[in-house]
């Protein structure tokens, strides 16, 4: 990590109609994503996607583990304050404090 940055835990539901935050699920984020797991199709989509919804350059957000697994570890070039303030945005500030 750069030093301010943030990991991410998503819990991933490919060939989803649209892409969008699903709420949370086991400790994770879960994200349902119009993309098929098929040739890195998802993990690219949710790289995209991420960079996108946090206002990233889209070298802002980085799969580290996960490549073939619903479970995955993204990290963001953003502080952890930032990342809290998205997901209490997308979960509402009770959801978030569930994890």
């Amino acid at each position: 990590m750069h030093g301010t940055g943030s990991l991410l835990l998503l819990a991933v539901v490919p060939n989803a109609r649209q892409t969008a935050v699903d709420g949370l699920h086991d400790g994770c984020l879960r994200l349902r994503l119009a993309a098929p797991p098929v040739e890195g199709k998802a993990n690219d989509a949710l790289v995209a996607w991420l960079a996108t919804a946090l206002h990233l350059p889209r070298r802002g957000a980085r799969l580290l583990r996960g490549t073939s697994s619903r479970r995955k570890q993204v990290e963001l070039d953003l502080p952890p304050a930032a990342v809290a303030a998205w997901l209490d945005g997308v979960l509402g500030p009770a959801d978030r404090i569930q994890r």
